[in-house]
């Protein structure tokens, strides 16, 4: 029986996410393209949606207000709004794989800011210190929230909400009922407030460019190398070349002075944008590249498949609520960092919905077994821009509240008729 073990966990692992496989199809540009129509027919949309939405917002916004929503300030305020759902959705992708749901995040990672500011505010303590214990209490969180789901075997809905009420009350008692903690640290407070040196900025974006285009390279040779059948070349080059002409045009736009006065100069990517790409290609590289995003895709297709194919369920259970909520303390440093104080409410309202929001619209199936780091990028920025461009258009807030629900139920649909007809297709 013990020797049936590395066939079936081979068998489960291909019910993992389709980007794993090899497409045999792609011999050449045109049954490349025939078999990407193929796929979209069958309800295999990837994050399509999400960009045409971005692509349609960003149009809509600018007809209406074309003075405003395009200027060089605007568009450095947009990278820093989403910065703090971004990478609490990145974190939530895990979750979601495995059709689960985590409803504590958002409150997690105020409790993980509120650490964080007490530590260097009232003990003194130097940044690095107080960041790492606050990402630390976060993994402890994920911890006791995939012990109880996965081993106590409570629903996540329930323990997660129970921990969303409870984490408040821990936020409260440390900051105190009303009260605020600053964030005074230069570091911490550079995240979000401040930006890298222009020549930094260029420096970095041509790494990632060399880099991206060399990874994609590297990989089409090896399968051609080896015999494998891989997508033609035109479209990876095709690829690397708009990764590589968004990158340049929005390091271009932020190193624009946007200083209101001539007297002084203001012009750079924030340093938190570089953060959320290093967190991203440490996600992607995960879920994209080894055994373990394997594993974890395959419990999102089929539990009890990858459970007697000998992946250990219980532990991957475990692992991605540790990861979501070390996510969350990140993001809570970040949202501490750009409102340069830890406040009692921190992490609550809105949070986990935009959050929970942006993964989806960015197209992570609700079901589990589909999605990607890149999901949260997009759907954080989507959910920005309307944030920020009905604040322009002075849309009144119980609009903005509307128009950001029937956003979110409309790709939630969008991702249930995708799934049917997946299912109808047999995909």
């Amino acid at each position: 029986m013990s020797t049936d073990i590395p066939e079936r966990k081979e068998a489960a692992v291909k019910l993992a996410d389709a980007d794993f496989a090899v497409d045999d199809r792609a011999h050449d540009l045109r049954s490349a393209l025939l078999d990407y129509r193929d796929r979209i027919r069958a309800g295999e949309l990837g994050a399509l949606p999400a960009i045409l939405g971005l692509i349609s917002l960003v149009a809509l916004f600018t007809a209406l207000k074309p003075d405003t929503f395009l200027s060089k300030g605007n568009i450095a305020n947009l990278s820093t709004q989403a910065l703090p759902i971004t990478i609490l959705a990145m974190g939530l992708v895990f979750v979601l794989l495995l059709g689960e749901i985590d409803l504590s995040a958002g409150v997690a990672s105020g409790v993980c800011a509120a650490v964080m500011a007490k530590l260097m505010a009232d003990s003194g303590q130097p940044w690095y210190v107080a960041v790492l214990s606050a990402v630390a209490i976060g993994i402890v969180i994920g911890t006791l929230i995939g012990w109880l789901v996965a081993v106590v075997r409570i629903p996540s809905f329930v323990v997660t909400l129970a921990l969303f009420l409870g984490l408040q009350g821990v936020t409260l008692r440390m900051i105190g009922d009303g009260g605020t903690v600053p964030v005074r640290d230069e570091v911490v407070f550079a995240l979000a407030n401040k930006n890298m040196p222009i020549w930094l900025g260029w420096t970095l974006t041509a790494v990632c460019v060399a880099g991206y285009t060399a990874t994609q390279l590297l990989r089409w040779r090896r399968q051609h190398a080896r015999g494998l059948h891989a997508r033609p070349l035109e479209l990876v080059l095709a690829q690397a070349g708009a990764v590589a002409a968004a990158l340049l045009l929005g390091t271009y736009l932020l190193s624009l002075d946007r200083a209101p006065s001539p007297l002084i100069t203001l012009g750079g990517v924030p340093w938190g944008v570089p953060l959320v790409g290093v967190l991203l290609v440490a996600c992607t590289f995960v879920l994209g590249r080894t055994s373990y995003g394997r594993h974890v895709y395959a419990v999102g297709g089929n539990a009890e498949a990858a459970r007697r194919a000998g992946i250990n369920v219980t532990r991957i259970r475990i692992s991605v609520f540790m990861i979501a909520s070390g996510m969350a303390a990140v993001s809570g440093i970040v949202a501490a960092s750009r409102l340069n104080s830890v406040a009692t409410d921190a992490g609550g309202g809105n949070t986990l919905l935009y959050a929970v929001g942006a993964a989806v619209i960015g197209g992570t199936s609700l079901f589990g077994g589909r999605g990607k780091a890149r999901d949260a990028v997009f759907g954080g920025l989507v959910i920005a821009i309307i944030e920020n461009g009905l604040g322009l258009l002075g849309t009144k807030a119980y609009l903005q509240y509307l128009i950001t629900g029937i956003v979110l139920l409309l790709a939630a649909g969008i991702d249930a008729l995708a799934r049917r007809r997946r299912a109808g297709t047999g995909r």
